[in-house]
């Protein structure tokens, strides 16, 4: 008889109280302003929804403290977020703004649009393809926590030639009906976290779209952005500092915090240590 795994469950259950925590007090949190030690010549995206309030202010906060103040930093809604929600996520700090829509591509039509502007994660993806605007574009999903070697992004900033850097998956996660074979596999990105340095070349990833058979799914977006950020030869970001993993899912502690690290982010597997990692 295998016996319970208790510091997996302890973990999860420790998790789940800090979290509870955190969104009761997230009116006092707010009202305590952060202040950066820099300033970035960046512009910060995200995309969330009312569901994700505490991991997306504690993950706005975490930014700020170990990266810098950015020119601006909106969070996209997928439509769901309360009033009061976006007064508290406002609160955060000047550079924090929230948008209440995602707006699609104005050349795209037809079963894409749909896709652009109803698919919770087709608006997501509405949303990378607008990037960057005015100045390189950082894109972060709510369940990114910052550490101390988040100063690293400076450093990526200032490396010429890039058309745009991605956060490496630790496997593919994708919508293989816009693959053609196996090795278009390899290298799996994860639209969790990505730099954007120019406009990219999305022909490849609409093309594949227009030709797959049934309706979207969950990983769609993940896959177009997969194959469009290999099109434009993008880099990966050091995965020993920008990290999605997965191999600490069944222990307490959380095996990628550190002072070295960038980020993590924290996908469904591993959510809990989000808030046992937070500092």
């Amino acid at each position: 008889m295998t016996s319970p795994n208790f510091g997996y469950h302890f973990a999860r259950f420790h998790g789940k109280i800090v979290r509870r925590l955190y969104r009761l007090l997230l009116p006092l949190i707010v009202r305590r302003r952060l202040r950066p030690s820099r300033v970035i010549d960046l512009d910060v995206f995200a995309y969330s929804n009312e569901q994700n309030l505490p991991e997306q202010a504690a993950s706005i906060r975490s930014f700020l403290r170990h990266a810098g103040r950015p020119r601006k930093f909106i969070v996209v809604s997928d439509g769901s977020y309360s009033d009061r929600s976006i007064r508290l996520l406002e609160r955060i700090d000047p550079c924090v703004s929230v948008q209440r829509t995602s707006v699609a591509p104005s050349d795209v039509s037809g079963r894409l649009n749909e896709y652009l502007e109803t698919h919770p994660t087709g608006k997501q993806l509405a949303l990378i393809m607008s990037l960057p605007r005015d100045v390189p574009a950082f894109y972060t999903d709510s369940d990114v926590l910052f550490f101390e070697g988040a100063s690293d992004l400076l450093q990526r900033l200032r490396d010429p030639g890039v058309s745009a850097y991605y956060l490496a998956d630790c496997q593919f996660a994708g919508d293989k009906r816009l693959l053609r074979d196996a090795r278009e596999e390899q290298n799996p990105v994860n639209t969790g976290v990505l730099l954007l340095f120019g406009p990219l070349d999305w022909s490849l990833s609409l093309a594949r779209f227009a030709g797959m058979e049934g309706d979207p799914n969950f990983f769609t977006n993940q896959t177009m952005t997969h194959l469009t950020m290999h099109q434009n030869a993008a880099r990966p970001l050091d995965p020993a500092r920008y990290v999605l993993q997965l191999d600490d899912q069944f222990v307490f502690r959380d095996r990628y915090a550190n002072a070295r690290l960038a980020l993590r982010h924290y996908v469904n597997p591993v959510r809990h240590k989000f808030w046992t990692s937070l500092r």
